[in-house]
């Protein structure tokens, strides 16, 4: 799947109020959601969800598809 964010995601929560260490301590989000959010690895539409509800966002303002960005592609 060739699909990537908009934006830098880890920036715009932090930008919300939500460091890394507050997201993890409140168990916002797992320290393996907040690695592939740095890595650029897919998330699941629950975690997809949640940082569309902290954003105050819908998923298209924060996921793109990009052809040939998939490994098997």
């Amino acid at each position: 799947m060739g699909m990537v964010f908009k934006f830098d995601v880890l920036k715009a929560l932090k930008e919300k109020g939500y460091t890394t260490y507050r997201i993890r301590a409140d168990k916002i989000l797992s320290e393996s959601t907040v690695q592939k959010l740095r890595t650029g690895k897919p998330l699941s539409w629950e975690n997809i969800e949640t940082l569309c509800r902290l954003l105050e966002v819908q998923p298209g303002d924060l996921l793109e598809y990009k052809p040939g960005t998939a490994e098997n592609e």
